[in-house]
């Protein structure tokens, strides 16, 4: 699978650069002084300063949640999310959805968490039971 590129605007790119380097732990790629770009899990996320944004946030309900919606993430090993959720309860990272398992026992069974960064951008970091049912349909 190829990596993707996701593009963000951000109005306080000193606060969001150090989240993703340090709370994430993702590699810091290029950069200017209004944009630089992270290995964001193997995927190519750039973070452009833009000063004044409007952010309108809809909640979806999913499995008994209320799911952000816009949101992205990545699709991690199974081992993989559960080290990147221990280590973000460790750092104290308030979640929208908690490090929980979705859809138990069923067809798509995964494991997701939902958290914001410093801009209130949702972020969604899942790994499924068994890959192969990524776009499996009941």
């Amino acid at each position: 699978m190829r990596p993707f590129h996701l593009a963000i605007p951000v109005s306080n790119l000193t606060v969001c650069r150090k989240f993703y380097r340090e709370i994430l732990e993702c590699e810091e790629g290029r950069s200017t002084e209004k944009w630089v770009d992270f290995n964001f899990f193997g995927h190519q996320l750039v973070l452009h300063e833009k000063l004044e944004l409007k952010s309108d946030m809809i909640l979806n309900p999913v499995d008994g949640h209320e799911v952000p919606v816009p949101h992205f993430g990545v699709v991690l090993a199974w081992e993989q999310w559960e080290l990147l959720a221990k280590r973000l309860v460790s750092k104290n990272i308030k979640f929208i959805i908690e490090p929980y398992i979705r859809f138990k026992g069923k067809i798509g069974e995964q494991a997701t968490m939902f958290f914001l960064d410093p801009e209130n951008n949702a972020l969604e970091f899942k790994s499924f039971k068994d890959i192969d049912q990524l776009f499996v349909k009941d």
